[in-house]
């Protein structure tokens, strides 16, 4: 699985014109899914996301867990994530995993997060959707699992 993680003060996405997810302080991660993922990256992603301490402290310093500032978590699947881009102009998507099996994993991350107490809101899986941030900082980061492992 591949989690593209923003860390924004507020993030919202729209679907035909109607706001389905938003959230105030918190991160947006937009979420790709491998052929080849299973049950034990989404446990590994989730526990890395909420537990990544990428909120500064009373010092500045990046002390603090998503739960620790009252944090919530979009979360958006994005299926470009697996864009391969070395030939040609046009990218190709066959190692990102069929909509059936992407669906069930993005679902289950979203799950497992909120198992541990965040606040999740989501996009909608398959749609055309407007995201909004303002990303704080920036911040960004790739997180990245095969096999139950992230790296």
């Amino acid at each position: 699985m591949k989690a593209l993680i923003q860390r924004v003060d507020h993030a919202s996405v729209t679907v035909e014109g109607e706001v389905i997810g938003q959230i105030g302080l918190g991160l947006l991660v937009l979420v790709g899914v491998g052929r080849a993922d299973t049950e034990a990256d989404v446990s590994a992603l989730a526990n890395k996301v909420v537990g990544l301490r990428v909120f500064p402290d009373e010092q500045g310093r990046f002390n603090l867990p998503l739960g620790e500032v009252g944090g919530a978590m979009l979360v958006v699947s994005q299926f470009t994530l697996y864009a391969d881009v070395r030939r040609g102009r046009r990218p190709g998507f066959t190692e990102a995993a069929p909509p059936e099996q992407a669906e069930q994993l993005v679902d289950r991350f979203a799950q497992a997060v909120q198992d541990q107490g965040i606040e999740v809101a989501t996009g909608r899986f398959g749609a055309m959707m407007e995201v909004d941030l303002r990303n704080n900082g920036p911040f960004t980061l790739m997180v990245e699992t095969q096999n139950g492992r992230v790296f």
